[in-house]
């Protein structure tokens, strides 16, 4: 595995080592201890895995309020996606920037997201699904957003969403 630092503190793309033959390929998609030589602690509590039907579903953008931040490791093992990263943390250097990320099955990448950094993607394809291995438990009272269409970020999305949740289209403006 490779770790390349983005211009978001703290926020890393993970690169995989694939390995390919006859047969197909392999990777390791998660290593504690290459992790951990890299400079990321991270203890997966849980998975999670999200499957959208359509073409431009958006998903977020999602974070859990301090101090059950949800550190997470995101993979689209399915499809295509456009996966954002935005940092909701006061005191970073890198406050309320974002950066995006196109993952999907053929990308052979993560991406790794700090507590305190809220997380959104739409989808590029249909049938996309995306997986997240999780360093903080669910916690739903703790559980918030932004909205994907803040001008305070200034997210440039590459298309319109043509399907959301409601409470994804609800979340408060930053102030």
């Amino acid at each position: 595995m490779q770790f390349e630092r983005t211009r978001i503190d703290g926020v890393v793309l993970i690169r995989l080592d694939v390995k390919k033959d006859g047969r197909g390929a392999f990777a390791r998609t998660f290593c504690t201890n290459e992790m951990a030589a890299a400079g990321l602690r991270f203890v997966v509590v849980q998975t999670n895995i999200s499957r959208n039907i359509a073409r431009h579903t958006l998903r977020g953008l999602h974070y859990q309020r301090a101090p059950h931040g949800e550190p997470k490791i995101v993979s689209c093992p399915r499809g295509r996606i456009w996966d954002v990263a935005v940092d909701l943390r006061e005191d970073s250097p890198t406050y309320r920037q974002w950066q995006a990320f196109e993952l999907s099955q053929d990308s052979d990448s993560a991406v790794h997201l700090p507590a305190g950094v809220a997380h959104g993607f739409i989808t590029l394809e249909a049938d996309s699904e995306v997986h997240y291995l999780m360093g903080a438990a669910y916690v739903p009272g703790a559980a918030t957003g932004v909205r994907w269409d803040d001008p305070a970020i200034g997210i440039d999305w590459p298309a319109a969403p043509a399907v959301m949740s409601d409470a994804d289209q609800g979340y408060p403006l930053l102030l």
